[in-house]
C-alpha cells in the first residue's frame, strides 16, 4: 500500500536517513555480514537511500530497486544517477517481482513487507528470486507496534493478519528460508538475516 502524506514525510528527511545508515543497515550488517559482491535487489526502495548502503556498506556490485509509489522511484533515479548502470529502477509490486527465478544474490527489506497486505505472498516472491545460497536481510515493524493505537490514528497500515517476530522468522522458514540470527527492539521491530540453502 501507498503511504500516506505523514509517512511520506517521515521516510524522506535527513534524520530517517541517518538513522538507517548508522543503525538500521549496520545491525544487519552485524547480523549477515557483507555480500560477496554480486546482485542485489531492494523491495520498496523510496527515494534510493537503501540502494546506496547496499553499494556501500553491503557490497553489491549492482542494485535492482523498485517501490510502488512513481514519487519515489523519481526521487530515487535523481538520487543515484551517478551510479550508472550498477543501479536499475522500477515501479512495481513485491508480491509480484518482475525478475526471473534465482536472480539476486540478496535481497533487502528496510522496513517494507509489514505495509503488504499479503506479505506472505510476497516473502514467497522474494525466496523465489534469491539464488540458492543467497541472502534476505530484512528489517520490519511488528503488530504491537503498528497496531498501537497512536501508531494506527497517524499512520496507514494493514491491520488484520499482522505478526510477531516469532510468526515472521516462522513464515521465513515456510517460505524455505533459513533464519541466520536476529534482533529485536522489545516488540516493536525486528532484524533478521536468513539464507535460501544451496542446490545439492
Amino acid at each position: 500500500m501507498l503511504l500516506n502524506n505523514i509517512e511520506y514525510g517521515l521516510m524522506n528527511n535527513p534524520l530517517r536517513a541517518a538513522i538507517q545508515r548508522r543503525y538500521e543497515a549496520r545491525r544487519l550488517l552485524r547480523i549477515g555480514g557483507r555480500m560477496a559482491a554480486g546482485a542485489a535487489l531492494e523491495i520498496g526502495c523510496g527515494r534510493g537511500v537503501g540502494v546506496e548502503l547496499i553499494l556501500e556498506l553491503f557490497g553489491a556490485s549492482t542494485v535492482d530497486a523498485f517501490d510502488l509509489d512513481p514519487r519515489m522511484v523519481s526521487a530515487a533515479r535523481k538520487r543515484l544517477r551517478d551510479h550508472g548502470d550498477r543501479v536499475r529502477l522500477w515501479v512495481g509490486d513485491a508480491t509480484a517481482i518482475a525478475a526471473p527465478d534465482a536472480t539476486y544474490d540478496a535481497v533487502f527489506d528496510f522496513g517494507i513487507i509489514h505495509h503488504i497486505p499479503d506479505w506472505r505472498g510476497a516473502l514467497a516472491e522474494i525466496s523465489r528470486v534469491l539464488k540458492p545460497g543467497g541472502r534476505f536481510y530484512t528489517e520490519e515493524m511488528l503488530a504491537s507496534f503498528i497496531t498501537h493505537p497512536i501508531v494506527q490514528r497517524v499512520l496507514d497500515h494493514p491491520r488484520s493478519d499482522r505478526f510477531d517476530a516469532p510468526t515472521y522468522i516462522d513464515a521465513l522458514g515456510r517460505c524455505g528460508l533459513t533464519p541466520l540470527g536476529s534482533r529485536r527492539l522489545g516488540k516493536s521491530v525486528v532484524w533478521c538475516v536468513a539464507s535460501k540453502p544451496s542446490v545439492r
